[in-house]
């Protein structure tokens, strides 16, 4: 093997390596967690404060579905395809004191609601042209028909959780 031959495959190597790399963690990552900075409060008060965390989920849009013809019509399936999009909902952690409010022991009560993944579909149209294909019986003509047109209904799934609890120093 020839050094240019070496030296470009390790570049293209190196560039690969790199862009994994690079992309590797920042796909892995559905939501990105935000404190809530109170701990100030806490200390110029010489109290107890709660505490809040939150979770700002990243959206994907994806690739939509190329068209597809199907016999007998003239335009595509799906004309307007739907455009899928993934990321995540919002998440929240919340802990506050609560002083003996639910007797001894239970002096803090928590609510979380971790970032769970949300995957959607928008809206897309169907159409179809108010012609047939050409008849051989009607020499090579297309006759009439009724056009259609439709609205294809987006999509939504996802599936949320929350937790809520009480305890002595959550």
């Amino acid at each position: 093997m020839k050094s240019t031959t070496r030296g470009t495959l390790a570049a293209v190597v190196t560039g690969v390596a790199a862009v994994v790399g690079a992309a590797g963690p920042a796909a892995a990552v559905g939501a990105v967690p935000v404190p809530v900075p109170l701990e100030g409060v806490s200390d110029s008060l010489n109290m107890e404060v709660p505490k809040a965390g939150l979770e700002v989920p990243l959206l994907t849009p994806g690739a939509p579905e190329a068209p597809r013809y199907v016999t007998g019509r003239l335009l595509p399936e799906r004309a307007l395809p739907q455009l899928p999009v993934t990321g995540a909902l919002p998440g929240a952690d919340l802990r506050t004191p609560v002083p003996h409010v639910l007797g001894d022991g239970f002096d803090h009560v928590g609510v979380g609601t971790p970032a769970s993944d949300l995957h959607t579909l928008g809206p897309g149209l169907a159409l179809d042209a108010p012609l047939t294909q050409p008849d051989p019986d009607n020499f090579g003509l297309p006759d009439l028909k009724l056009p259609q047109a439709g609205v294809v209904a987006p999509a939504l799934r996802t599936v949320p959780g929350a937790a809520l609890g009480a305890g002595p120093g959550l």
